[in-house]
């Protein structure tokens, strides 16, 4: 189904439920500025995180700051994407990019689309340039937002909302964890939202530049992403579910 077919199929049931979901996400938001000072929102700029972005800055009251990370590997419409939030809310995102040695060193030594080559090869540039920019920007916070939902992919299969990140030591919280890709989208047409105009191309899910393509029909929301692993390895090591590291930290370990 379509981006388009989710919004023209929507029943006043789901807009409803869409509505109801919004306002627990609000108060779960509320919460976690309330509670965990000070909390921080990670953007992956995709359609679910424009959804959060859209609750926490489109009315100002809900004090959650916002970055996202930059691994010098984003498509052009991504960058694009960046701009035009950021005129629409009238606010600047913070940008975290990768050690700029640590990239070079990861380079020098595997080359510089190495991640075709292997799991542990391509775990290791997530590493070095997303999971390294991502402890630093979560240096100091009491809490970790994000925009994963349960449906995305089979590692994310039980999520829940509010649960406990032993890796980076604080509370992660997940507002729209039983959120499907329909309610996704009524909201973000609902309230006028920017997204990623890759989304119009039969991308669901967006990472970097070479390790993300478009999907075809019936394929998995996250088909794209990694396209030439298995789906049990398709997480970047950015996350702990359920108490498991999403990641693949040596050639001789199994994936989580």
């Amino acid at each position: 189904m379509q981006r388009e077919e989710f919004i023209d199929l929507a029943s006043p049931e789901r807009v409803r439920a869409v509505a109801e979901k919004t306002v627990r996400a609000q108060r779960l938001l509320r919460e976690a500025a309330r509670d965990y000072a000070p909390a921080v929102f990670a953007n992956s700029l995709g359609a679910e995180d424009m959804v959060l972005t859209d609750l926490i800055w489109r009315h100002g009251d809900i004090d959650i700051g916002i970055f996202s990370l930059d691994t010098g590997r984003l498509p052009a419409e991504t960058y694009e994407l960046i701009g035009r939030a950021e005129q629409h809310y009238g606010r600047r995102l913070s940008i975290f990019y990768p050690d700029r040695a640590s990239v070079e060193q990861f380079v020098g030594q595997h080359g510089v689309n190495a991640f075709y080559d292997s799991v542990a090869a391509r775990k290791s540039c997530c590493h070095v340039r997303k999971v390294e920019p991502l402890q630093r920007a979560l240096a100091g916070k009491k809490a970790w937002i994000t925009g994963l939902r349960a449906a995305q992919s089979p590692t994310r299969d039980g999520l829940r909302t509010v649960g406990y990140d032993p890796i980076n030591d604080l509370v992660k919280i997940n507002p729209l964890s039983d959120w499907s890709e329909q309610d996704v989208w009524i909201y973000l047409h609902a309230n006028k939202v920017p997204y990623n105009a890759l989304h119009d191309r039969h991308y669901p899910s967006i990472g970097c530049a070479p390790c993300t393509r478009a999907v075809n029909p019936g394929e998995d929301l996250r088909a794209g992403r990694w396209w030439w692993e298995s789906p049990a390895t398709k997480e970047c090591g950015l996350h702990v579910i359920n108490g498991t590291l999403q990641r693949k930290v040596g050639a001789g370990e199994t994936a989580a």
